[in-house]
């Protein structure tokens, strides 16, 4: 399984990119208000993020609410670098769009997918990555590792003609990264604290300060 990482932050991509584990970037205007950003710098703040990923997909979300503002944003966006992927939503619009930019060879990577009927027809409109969410369906109480384990079966069961990747979406702990690895997910996106938590665990740490102290009575004999 891949990791993407789920941000807009540079410095967090900078940093996860030095560790030699990123295969990519998602983002939302979620994300990139979170930057401080504004409207006039998006465009500018993309072309940052791809040049810190050379060659890896990078997702940039389309607002647009009607299929032809999508197109026209899609393809705006991706004159940007040639390494953008346009970030679209489930919906009748979003299929419509996704269809007519598959067609002119611009990658989509179809978002807020949560059934296995929303996934296929994201995949059959010829989306490249559809991207199923995991953690909003534990916000309301149901079970998102399930959904992710069905959409993976389903998607992974046919041949849409061209290459479809599954993105596990709205990962928040280590425990769904291992869900989604186990569910057959080809990628992960995560926020930064999210991977950070994947490195780390109690025991990594116990037995480190171990080697430590060990080390110091060596250096003292």
């Amino acid at each position: 399984m891949k990791f993407f990482l789920d941000t807009a932050d540079l410095d967090e991509i900078r940093e996860a990119v030095s560790w030699g584990v990123i295969a990519g970037v998602t983002t939302n205007p979620t994300l990139f208000a979170k930057t401080g950003g504004k409207l006039a710098d998006f465009e500018g703040h993309i072309g940052k993020i791809c040049e810190l990923c050379p060659g890896l997909p990078v997702s940039a979300e389309s607002c647009a609410e009607t299929a032809e503002g999508m197109i026209e944003d899609a393809r705006r966006l991706a004159a940007i670098a040639d390494n953008v992927v346009i970030k679209l939503p489930v919906s009748p619009e979003g299929l419509a769009a996704t269809h007519a930019l598959a067609q002119e060879g611009i990658a989509v990577n179809m978002t807020l997918v949560f059934t296995v009927p929303q996934a296929l027809l994201a995949a059959r409109a010829g989306a490249r990555y559809v991207s199923p969410f995991v953690g909003r369906f534990d916000d309301i109480a149901e079970d998102g590792v399930a959904q992710l384990v069905q959409v993976c079966d389903a998607i992974h069961g046919y041949d849409f003609g061209h290459e479809v990747e599954i993105i596990g979406a709205s990962i928040r702990t280590a425990h769904h990264v291992t869900e989604a690895a186990l569910a057959g997910c080809d990628i992960a996106t995560v926020p930064f604290n999210t991977l950070k938590k994947a490195v780390q665990h109690p025991l990594t740490e116990r037995g480190l300060a171990l080697f430590m102290e060990d080390w110091k009575k060596v250096e003292q004999a």
